[in-house]
């Protein structure tokens, strides 16, 4: 049987129900990393088997290849294996329901996070606007005087980010601001905890890179946490860890640089300069869009219950005359 938390819960206490132990969230993240490990070795296996039998040749790292672009497609793919094992480990492990990673409500608020979209293609442009004007004062080489890699190849480039960018961010968000936030919070009250610690996991898993990119990814990490405890779902974070992915990856297909070479851990100073005001904005617009449209931080209260009908009897309490 699955069983919920609390009504009025938080959405860090979701992991926190009748049938929470100690090692539930110790297991299921186990659960997490081995599965995940399973599924990218046999995806591995498979792909490197099927460019070895289609005569393909070698990437940089030594593995057979379909291109660059199919290793950035592969890559993302790999990282969206996160997201079922993650629900998994929820629902077999903690025996609660896999939505609650979701949000409050018991699942993705697709209204909500239709309306989270445009704000963050909004604070992606002025981050990316910003940053190139930045690095152009600067005199750092912004790389555009490449030329552009032609239509083909950058509607090809989109399309495949179309495809596996949301799959990726996706699963990124329910494995920190997701499961690691609701698995610290069994045992955090407060937010706070429970916020910083998915997001300094975060920024290692995309590796050390620069002390600016580090830091950034922290702060995105952070930011992105809170919003998630602020509005009780992953749907503000997804949207603009999504957007950010494929504006940022449009970009570098239109000059042919859609490549696994780099990660935002790489990104200079200038980068992170723009990035934390920007962060800070799109967080602010998006608590006063959930305060107005009343999304709810916590889970729902139980169900008032009905009172029950007086009942109906066959003769009146008290005689109002004599029977003629």
């Amino acid at each position: 049987m699955l069983n919920a938390a609390p009504p009025l819960s938080p959405y860090h206490r979701l992991g926190r129900t009748a049938a929470h132990r100690w090692w539930r969230p110790v297991a299921g993240t186990a659960l997490v990393v081995a599965g995940t490990v399973v599924l990218i070795v046999l995806g591995l296996g498979l792909t490197a088997l099927a460019a070895a039998l289609a005569g393909r040749p070698n990437n940089a790292e030594g593995m057979p290849s379909f291109g660059p672009l199919a290793d950035l497609a592969l890559e993302f793919l790999f990282i969206a294996t996160l997201l079922p094992v993650t629900l998994a480990a929820a629902r077999w492990v903690q025996r609660r329901p896999a939505g609650t990673l979701s949000s409050v409500t018991g699942r993705l608020r697709l209204r909500w996070l239709l309306t989270c979209l445009p704000v963050a293609f909004a604070a992606v442009v002025l981050l990316l606007g910003a940053d190139l004007a930045l690095t152009a004062a600067t005199g750092e080489d912004l790389g555009l005087d490449d030329e552009l890699a032609g239509w083909g190849p950058f509607a090809l480039g989109t399309l495949v980010l179309l495809a596996v960018v949301p799959l990726q961010a996706a699963a990124e968000e329910y494995l920190t601001r997701g499961w690691l936030l609701q698995a610290v919070g069994t045992v955090c009250r407060g937010p706070w905890v429970p916020i910083a610690v998915q997001a300094i996991v975060f920024a290692a898993l995309h590796g050390w890179g620069t002390p600016w990119g580090f830091a950034d990814l922290i702060v995105f990490g952070a930011v992105t946490g809170w919003l998630t405890v602020r509005t009780g779902g992953l749907e503000a974070a997804i949207a603009l860890h999504v957007l950010n992915n494929l504006v940022s990856g449009a970009l570098s297909a239109a000059y042919g640089n859609l490549t696994i070479d780099e990660t935002a851990a790489d990104m200079p100073w200038q980068f992170a300069v723009i990035d934390v005001p920007v962060l800070l904005a799109y967080a602010a617009v998006i608590a006063v869009l959930a305060r107005r449209r009343r999304i709810a931080d916590r889970s729902a209260p139980p169900a008032p219950v009905a009172p029950a009908p007086l009942p109906i009897l066959d003769r009146p309490l008290v005689a109002t005359g004599r029977e003629s």
